[in-house]
């Protein structure tokens, strides 16, 4: 789950300090162009963004996450500020955390999560309504899908390993 997680949420979470330069540079571009300000975050800047801040999109408030994205980055380990993230983060309805998330669609703890479960609750964080297999649309499929496909990517699992998964989805 986490590695699934990382994969598709912040590939270089473990490199990062906490912020994307390149992220911010197309906040200050969209500013410019006079475009929404939006995407881009890292894992460190989600947690900041749904723990210690609103959901407000305004250059102040991009600001003002970056500054406690990097005191975030700067005071706890890259293992702590995961953890963080997977307990407070929203799955979708009152699922906050990922075992909230676990029990909710899969009636099991976090730890007995299988790869093709992990790959779809990692997914879930990007847009819990959207995704949710509760809505009687199958988004979450092509979503999974993307999560197994990026985790083979980073090298967290291998083809094989994805394949396997993917036919447990519902399709």
């Amino acid at each position: 789950l986490q590695e699934a997680t990382i994969a598709i949420e912040d590939k270089d979470f473990y490199k990062n300090k906490g912020f994307s330069p390149v992220g911010y540079l197309r906040v200050f571009k969209n500013v410019l162009l006079g475009r929404r300000l939006a995407g881009a975050s890292t894992i460190t800047q989600q947690l900041v963004k749904n723990v210690l801040l609103t959901s407000e999109r305004s250059l102040p408030r991009k600001i003002k996450e970056l500054i406690l994205a990097i005191q975030v980055n700067n005071r706890y380990t890259k293992d702590e500020i995961l953890e963080m993230y997977l307990n407070n983060i929203p799955y979708g309805g009152t699922a906050v955390g990922i075992e909230a998330a676990a029990e909710t669609y899969f009636g099991k703890s976090a730890q007995d999560l299988d790869l093709a479960e992990s790959a779809f609750l990692a997914g879930l964080p990007q847009s819990p309504s959207v995704y949710s297999p509760f809505t009687g649309d199958k988004y979450y499929v092509d979503r999974t899908k993307a999560v197994l496909a990026q985790m083979e990517d980073e090298k967290y699992i291998t083809k094989e390993q994805g394949e396997k998964a993917l036919a447990k989805i519902d399709t």
